[in-house]
């Protein structure tokens, strides 16, 4: 059941200010223990090895850490906690939620809201857009943000959670196509890649299952390889049909537009505040059937 517990009270408290103004929030150590290693490792030769040493170190620590949080004699109180807060449900649909709101006032707040969750260009982004990028970073958040840490947590416990996190932070920060990283965040990526292929199917089917939607199942696969990830494009497709929209599509990146294939390509392109805000109704519905799972999981 801690699992379930976990959910529960990310669900409910979220990224409290209050504390994580005072320490620093297991993201943020993580993303600096990524930092210290990309500044002393990625360089010279051999990079791509060095990439691989690095993440190998990252796991072990996050494998080692995960197991004595886990082995306090607490009744599983302190993993709990610590699982709780490494799982986004709530602070991803207070996010998404924000992108509605401030596009409600106007298109320039809406584009300085959405700023804050997805990494493309936005200045030139029209309210469709805008609500097409949210409800797409909602997507792509609930499997990594959620379902993926949860998947790992019954795989490994605390300890498969913990490495399945740090691999994304990972990969967030290092695991691009840039001169400087391609070598070095390789390991990072292809990681990243592995471990997100069952959850990101799940969360497609969680989605659908959670609506009586798996009338659309047949249509998933074929529209998620049109997607640039092999993941983040299975909970779009999942989530397309069911707010009849089209996803992904052409977008900005770095000042230079990309023509990638639409997801759904028969749905609607006229997104608007309504259809996030239904978005965000998706992501509690998907959530409550995984916490079901959770519990039932624990009982047995």
């Amino acid at each position: 059941m801690i699992l379930a517990a976990a959910m529960i009270l990310d669900a409910v408290f979220g990224e409290p200010e209050w504390l994580w103004s005072r320490v620093p929030h297991p993201a943020v150590v993580m993303g600096r223990a990524v930092e210290w290693c990309d500044g002393r490792l990625n360089r010279g030769d051999r990079r791509q090895l060095k990439g691989v040493v690095a993440i190998a170190g990252l796991l072990i620590v996050a494998l080692i850490l995960g197991g004595f949080i886990a082995a306090v004699p607490d009744f599983g109180v302190l993993e709990a906690i610590a699982a709780a807060t490494l799982l986004a449900q709530r602070s991803l649909a207070d996010h998404v939620r924000a992108v509605a709101t401030a596009l409600r006032d106007d298109v320039g707040a809406g584009r300085q809201a959405v700023a804050r969750i997805v990494g493309r260009d936005v200045t030139a982004m029209e309210a469709s857009q805008v609500s097409r990028a949210a409800i797409e970073s909602a997507a792509e958040n609930l499997s990594d943000g959620v379902i993926a840490p949860a998947f790992w947590f019954v795989v490994g416990g605390l300890p498969g959670m913990l490495a399945y996190k740090v691999v994304n932070t990972a990969d967030s920060m290092i695991g691009y196509r840039t001169p400087r990283h391609e070598a070095f965040g390789w390991a990072a990526a292809r990681l990243d890649d592995v471990m997100n292929w069952v959850p990101a199917r799940l969360t497609a089917l969680l989605i659908l299952l959670s609506h009586l939607a798996l009338r659309h199942w047949h249509r998933v696969p074929n529209d998620a390889r049109q997607h640039r990830s092999p993941n983040a494009g299975w909970p779009e497709a999942a989530a397309a049909p069911l707010l009849d929209l089209s996803l992904a599509g052409p977008r900005s990146y770095d000042g230079r537009m990309q023509d990638f294939p639409w997801v759904n390509p028969m749905g609607r392109k006229d997104a608007g505040p309504c259809d996030i805000d239904r978005m965000v109704a998706v992501l509690w519905r998907t959530w409550g059937l995984a916490l079901g799972i959770a519990i039932l999981i624990g009982l047995l």
